[in-house]
Formats: C-alpha cells, sequence, structure tokens
C-alpha cells in the first residue's frame, strides 16, 4: 500500500529541483504532440530553443516577452503568499495601461525623469485601485475573491474597449480602436538599438528584488506570511488582517498595473484591445514554477517566455500549431503541482496491516 507521509522539513535542493523537474517533464511530455503531428522531434526542440535564445535578436525578444511575465507572477506570488487568490491579474494589467496612456499621451508636460516614473505610477496605481475592491468586499463580507478578480477581468476589458472606441480613440487610426501614440518623453528607452526589449525589464527585475526583501526581511513581509500560513494564528497572535490583506492588493495590483504600463510605454506605445494574450493568467503559471518566489519569478518567467518565442519559431519552420507553446505552459503548471506534492510528502510503501 502506498502512503504520502508530509515532510517535517523540505530539503533546499528537493525544493530547487521540483520547479526545474516540472518544466522538463512538460517539455518532454510535448514530445507526444509532435509526434503525433508528424514533426520531427529532435528538429522541433531545437527550433524551440534557437528561437528563444539562439541570437540575439531571439534572446532580446524573449526578454521583452518576459517582462510584463515578471509583473504579473510578482502579482500573483505575492496575492498567493498571503492566500489572497488574485486572477484578476489581467484586468489589472489592462486598468494599468489605459491609466498609463491617459497620462502619457499629452495631458501633462514634463520632462522624461518625470513623466516617466508618472506613467509608471499611474499604471500601478489603476491596478491596485481594481484590486482594493474585491478584498474590501472579503475582508468585509467574505466574498470569494476567486469569482470577483475574474469577473472583473472582463469588465475592465470591455471597459477598455469602449474607451478605445469613444474618448481615446485616435483620430489618426483610420477607424482602428487604438489609443494615441505615447509621446516620446513617455517612452521608456530600449536597452539594445533596435531591438524590443526595454528599461521595463530592469523595473520588473527591480521589483523582484523589492518583493524578497519585504517578503523575507521586514515586518510586514513576516505579516503577509503569517496569514498565508494560517489566518486564524495570525488573527491570535494580533496581525491586523484588513490592513494586511489591504497591503497585499497594493502590491499585487500594482504589480500587475505595471506590466501594462510597461507594455504601452515600453514596447507597444499605444493601447489597443490585444494588448495582452494573456500575460495576467499566464502569470499565475509562473508564481507556481517559481515556488511563489519573487527572485524564482525572474527564472521562471524567462522560461515561459522563451517557450513562446521558440513556439512561434518552430511553427514558421516545420508547420506545427504556436498554441503547442499554450500546451507547454498548461503541462508545465500540472507539472509542477505535482511536483510540489512529491516535495512536500514523502511516498512510502507500507505492507497491509503494518504500521507506517
Amino acid at each position: 500500500m502506498i502512503r504520502f507521509v508530509r515532510r517535517e522539513a523540505v530539503p533546499f535542493w528537493l525544493s530547487l529541483a521540483a520547479p526545474v523537474g516540472a518544466g522538463l517533464a512538460a517539455l518532454l511530455l510535448t514530445a507526444v504532440p509532435l509526434a503525433i503531428s508528424g514533426a520531427p522531434i529532435g528538429r522541433g526542440f531545437a527550433l524551440l530553443f534557437e528561437g528563444s535564445v539562439g541570437s540575439v535578436f531571439a534572446l532580446t525578444e524573449t526578454m521583452a516577452r518576459a517582462t510584463p511575465l515578471i509583473f504579473t507572477g510578482l502579482a500573483a506570488a505575492v496575492a498567493f503568499r498571503a492566500k489572497l487568490w488574485n486572477i484578476g491579474a489581467e484586468g489589472q494589467l489592462y486598468a494599468g495601461a489605459l491609466a498609463a496612456v491617459v497620462v502619457g499621451t499629452g495631458a501633462i508636460a514634463a520632462p522624461p525623469f518625470v513623466l516617466v516614473p508618472l506613467v509608471l505610477l499611474a499604471g500601478a496605481a489603476a491596478g491596485a485601485g481594481l484590486l482594493m475592491g474585491p478584498v474590501f468586499f472579503k475582508s468585509r463580507f467574505g466574498a470569494d475573491e476567486v469569482v470577483t478578480t475574474l469577473l472583473m477581468n472582463f469588465i475592465v476589458i470591455l471597459f477598455v474597449q469602449m474607451m478605445l472606441e469613444g474618448p481615446l480613440k485616435d483620430p489618426l487610426s483610420l477607424g482602428w480602436p487604438q489609443s494615441e501614440p505615447m509621446v516620446d518623453e513617455a517612452v521608456l528607452p530600449k536597452l539594445v538599438d533596435r531591438m524590443r526589449v526595454h528599461a521595463g525589464l530592469l523595473v520588473a527585475i527591480a521589483c523582484a528584488i523589492a518583493s524578497h526583501v519585504l517578503l523575507e526581511r521586514t515586518l510586514w513581509g513576516f505579516q503577509i506570511r503569517a496569514v498565508g500560513e494560517s489566518a486564524a494564528a495570525a488573527r491570535y497572535a494580533g496581525v491586523p488582517m484588513g490592513g494586511t490583506l489591504l497591503r497585499v492588493a497594493l502590491l499585487s495590483g500594482g504589480f500587475a498595473g505595471l506590466a501594462g504600463a510597461c507594455e504601452v510605454a515600453g514596447l507597444k506605445g499605444y493601447l489597443t484591445a490585444d494588448l495582452s494574450p494573456g500575460y495576467g493568467y499566464a502569470g499565475i503559471v509562473v508564481a507556481m514554477l517559481a515556488g511563489l518566489s519573487p527572485l524564482g519569478v525572474i527564472p521562471a518567467a524567462l522560461f515561459v517566455a522563451g517557450v513562446f518565442v521558440g513556439a512561434d519559431t518552430m511553427s514558421r519552420s516545420i508547420g506545427v500549431s504556436n498554441y503547442l507553446a499554450d500546451l507547454v505552459v498548461a503541462m508545465s503548471l500540472l507539472c509542477v503541482i505535482v511536483g510540489g506534492l512529491f516535495a512536500r510528502y514523502e511516498v512510502r510503501f507500507v505492507r497491509r496491516g503494518a504500521q507506517a
């Protein structure tokens, strides 16, 4: 008989090996649909690698795609550490992008060193403000934040579409629903000439480092972790539940809002309804692959971004659907859940009738 016995302490090497093994297992499992489609498996994986890191262009494209994933991964990781199930990063991303466009398309005339921080702060504030509502209703009335944050995604995206068809529509867009372009003073500088990677990547890395310090080295971080470990014990110890969750909402929603602000200010230059291909939802996978570690979010985001970018190259070269990337990401989530199970529990084989 097989029994799962909870480990008293998870070894460091095992906590590190679980997400790495999950990513590798997901890639190996991808060989099955590749084989079914008739594509050469070895060639497919070679193209996946080449398309993600095989050249300067591929590497910078992966970093550009990883930037919003780091932000949304942080949004999920910080919230989940407090057992606040924020599924609304997609809507918070769009709210941040909308606020950034309002500020950065000429409403404020200022030099870049003033306007760029204002654009980013506006995006963070919009994302944080959007999450404050569900957190208030959770704290005050016990409303399920999974439902409220998920539904807010659709509301915000529909509101953005309405704004792009109305007050924010660019009169020079020939009828296409998009905002006016960001003014030059509001644009994030590029990190590499003629490439799409921009300074938002540095902002994302700085946020990851700051989040790690906050969670591991400060009283606020201790309170957040205490609430996540046991809300009842934290309440008994005098941790302010409402205030802690509101601070988590500010951080989590703010990171998701920064993802949207950096996308319009650093990459696209204007807002459209298809700004995000699902970064808010992919951020949950990033956070789980990272083990909810803010520092781990960085390599996890680069892995997921590399899969997306590499799958595009593979699709163009051997005719495989680029939805294969979504399959790899989904498999990664399933594998990391299984890996986490074996990291937390030890498998023991016990004879029937014998005591464990």
